[in-house]
C-alpha cells in the first residue's frame, strides 16, 4: 500500500468521539490564538499588497477577517492565511519546527463557510491536519529544515488538504489523491525570511490545500506514489536515505501530536527561535534591575540551528528584525517586554535598541550541545561596566510544552489584545467568548456572520 493511501487511512479513524478532552482543548486554544493574529495581521502590508492584486477579492461567500470583503473561499484562505502569519506570532510545535495552526484554520474557515461545518467538526479537522503535518515532519526532519525548505508551508499543506479532505468526507482514495496533488503545490524556501513573501507561503499554504481536496473531491487524478517515487516529494525535497515513512505511520494519535510535545503558543510577535533568548533577557533585567546604561556587552550562546536565522545584528526593516535576535534581546531589556509595536514601522531604527543591539555577540554552542531535544537552549550573559557578570541559562521559552503550557490569562490578554487592533476593544471579548464555545456551535457560519468579526 503507497503512503498516501495509508495516510489515508489514518486521518479518516479519527473522529470527534476518539478526541480525549485535553486534545479538544487545546485545538480550541490554538483554533483561537490563530484567529487573534489572523485579526491583527489582516492589515499588515503582505496582507494589505496582496489584496491590491487584481482578482484576489473578486466578490465570493466567503469572509477574509478584519475587512469588509467576502470573496471565494480560495483567495480568503489564501488571504487569512497571509494574515495568519503576517506578523510571526503565530503557534509553533518542535516536531515540524514550523507552525502548524496558521495554514490550517483560514483554509478551515474558508471551507466551514461554504459547508455550514459544525464546531465539532471544524475541531476534529482540524486535529486531523495538525496530525498529519506533524507526523509527516517527524519522518523528514531535521534533513528538510536545515535544507532550506519552510515545513510550515511544505509539509503543512498536507495537513491542510487532510482537514480539508476531513471537513468534506472524502473517502479513503480520495483523500490519498489530495495528499498526492498537494506534493505538486508544496513549495516555500528559508530564503525569504524576513520579507513579506514568508507569510505569504501560508497564504498559497492555505489556498493550495483546499485547492487540493477540492480537485479530489471532484475525481481529479493524481499518482498514488507522489510521495515515494524517485521523482516523487520524499526523494525530491529530503534525497535518498533522509527520510523514514515507518516514523511517519506509527503511532497515530497515541498520543495525538497536539498534546505530546504539544502546541507552542508564541508570546512575542517574532521568530520563535529568539523567544528563550528574551525570557531569559527579562529575567535577568528584572531580578537584577539592569539599566541599558550599565551595559558594557551582552553575550548570547544558541544552538547552531535556530542561530542559522535569527542571527541579524543590523535588521534592515521591521520583518527583518523579527528574525534578529540581537534587536530582540535589546528590546527585551529596554523595555521588560516584546511586543508588536516593537515591529511596526520604524521602530527598529530606534536609537536606544540599535544602540544596545552593537552591544549583543551571539554564538553557537561549541560541542557538545546542551541535551535538550528541541534546541531551544540559551545561555545568555551580561557583562556591565562595573565589571560583574550575571548569567541564566533559559531552557526553553514559557508555554512551549505540557508541562509548562501557556497560563489561560496570557492566551486570552494576547487574543483580545490582536484582535482589539481591528475590531475594538469591545468586540474583541465577544469573540473570544463564541471562540472558547466553539464546538457548541451547529454552524460555523453563525460565527463568521457574527457582527463581532466586522469592522
Amino acid at each position: 500500500m503507497t503512503l498516501a493511501a495509508q495516510l489515508a487511512q489514518r486521518i479518516n479513524r479519527i473522529s470527534w468521539e476518539k478526541l480525549p478532552p485535553q486534545v479538544v482543548a487545546n485545538a480550541k486554544s490554538a483554533i483561537l490564538d490563530t484567529v487573534g493574529v489572523m485579526l491583527a495581521g489582516s492589515h499588515d502590508e503582505p496582507t494589505t499588497r496582496l489584496l491590491r492584486v487584481p482578482g484576489v477579492h473578486d466578490a465570493g461567500p466567503c469572509l477574509v477577517l478584519g475587512r469588509a470583503i467576502r470573496t471565494s473561499a480560495l483567495n480568503a484562505a489564501l488571504v487569512n492565511g497571509t494574515s495568519a502569519h503576517a506578523m510571526d506570532f503565530d503557534d509553533v510545535n518542535i516536531a515540524l519546527g514550523g507552525h502548524p495552526s496558521a495554514p490550517l484554520v483560514p483554509a478551515l474557515f474558508a471551507l466551514a463557510e461554504l459547508t455550514e461545518a459544525s464546531g465539532r467538526n471544524v475541531i476534529t479537522s482540524f486535529v486531523t491536519g495538525f496530525e498529519t503535518t506533524t507526523r509527516i515532519a517527524r519522518g523528514v526532519n531535521y534533513h528538510h529544515y536545515e535544507k532550506g525548505w519552510h515545513p510550515t508551508v511544505t509539509l503543512g499543506i498536507f495537513g491542510v488538504a487532510a482537514a480539508c479532505a476531513r471537513l468534506l468526507k472524502l473517502s479513503d482514495s480520495q483523500t490519498a489523491t489530495a495528499l498526492s496533488i498537494s506534493a505538486s503545490f508544496a513549495s516555500g524556501v528559508k530564503a525569504n525570511f524576513g520579507t513579506m513573501t514568508k507569510p505569504l507561503h501560508v497564504g498559497h499554504c492555505a489556498r493550495n490545500g483546499l485547492f487540493a481536496a477540492l480537485l479530489a473531491q471532484e475525481n481529479c487524478t493524481a499518482s498514488s506514489e507522489a510521495f515515494e517515487d524517485k521523482q516523487g516529494f520524499l526523494n525530491v525535497f529530503n534525497g535518498p536515505g533522509t527520510f523514514d515513512c515507518e516514523r511517519m505511520l506509527a503511532a497515530w494519535s497515541q498520543p495525538f501530536d497536539i498534546d505530546q510535545p504539544g502546541l507552542g503558543i508564541k508570546l512575542y510577535p517574532c521568530c520563535g527561535s529568539t523567544h528563550a533568548a528574551i525570557d531569559g533577557m527579562i529575567t535577568l533585567a528584572t531580578q537584577h534591575g539592569i539599566r541599558p546604561d550599565d551595559i558594557e556587552r551582552i553575550d548570547a550562546r544558541i544552538h547552531a540551528r535556530r542561530l542559522a536565522h535569527i542571527n541579524r545584528p543590523d535588521p534592515k526593516s521591521a520583518l527583518d528584525a523579527k528574525f534578529s535576535v540581537q534587536y530582540c534581546l535589546a528590546r527585551a531589556l529596554l523595555e521588560r517586554a516584546v511586543v508588536v509595536d516593537h515591529f511596526e514601522n520604524d521602530a527598529f531604527l530606534d536609537v536606544r535598541a540599535r544602540a544596545l543591539t552593537q552591544k549583543v555577540h551571539v554564538e553557537g554552542y561549541r560541542n557538545p550541545a546542551p541535551d535538550v531535544g528541541d534546541h531551544y537552549a540559551v545561555d545568555l550573559s551580561v557583562t556591565l561596566k562595573s565589571g560583574a557578570r550575571i548569567t541564566i541559562r533559559q531552557e526553553r521559552p514559557c508555554g512551549r510544552t505540557p508541562e509548562d503550557p501557556t497560563p489561560p490569562e496570557r492566551l486570552k490578554a494576547k487574543f483580545e489584545s490582536c484582535a482589539a487592533r481591528v475590531l475594538g476593544s469591545a468586540k474583541a471579548p465577544r469573540l473570544y467568548a463564541a471562540l472558547d464555545e466553539l464546538e457548541k456551535m451547529s454552524s460555523l457560519r453563525e460565527l463568521i456572520a457574527d457582527e463581532a468579526l466586522r469592522v
